[in-house]
């Protein structure tokens, strides 16, 4: 993926059961729970490209979340500040070669960003 592409989207769930349950098959998307990730299962709409992954409902997560691949989170969040974003969590590793941050926009809206390359085959 590019700088700029739409990664995935994390849903925030309550029960993980249902949540896996409700999403495969309403969607008949395909989901997986990957070696590391057992909290954070995976899904994958038909058409293979589309996917996220079905996170734990907390008090800051509530509502969905689009991760858009950049070039460097570091300097991603320098210009958002710059442009209005405040940071919502500060670049956190997933791997030893991706990492993953979240800020607001100046309009609220919660993005989250993604760096590098996970291997999560």
């Amino acid at each position: 993926m590019a700088h700029g592409d739409i990664t995935h989207i994390d849903i925030p769930v309550g029960d993980m059961e249902r949540a896996k349950t409700f999403y495969s098959g309403l969607f008949g998307w395909e989901i997986a729970e990957i070696p590391g990730f057992e909290d954070y299962p995976m899904w994958q709409a038909p058409n293979k490209i589309s996917g996220g992954g079905l996170a734990p409902r907390s008090a800051d997560f509530t509502q969905p979340r689009s991760y858009v691949e950049v070039d460097s989170i570091d300097e991603t969040i320098a210009a958002a500040v710059e442009a209005g974003a405040t940071v919502l969590l500060e670049k956190q590793p997933i791997s030893e070669t991706s990492w993953w941050a979240a800020i607001s926009d100046p309009d609220g809206n919660s993005i989250g960003l993604y760096e590098g390359v996970t291997d999560a085959g």
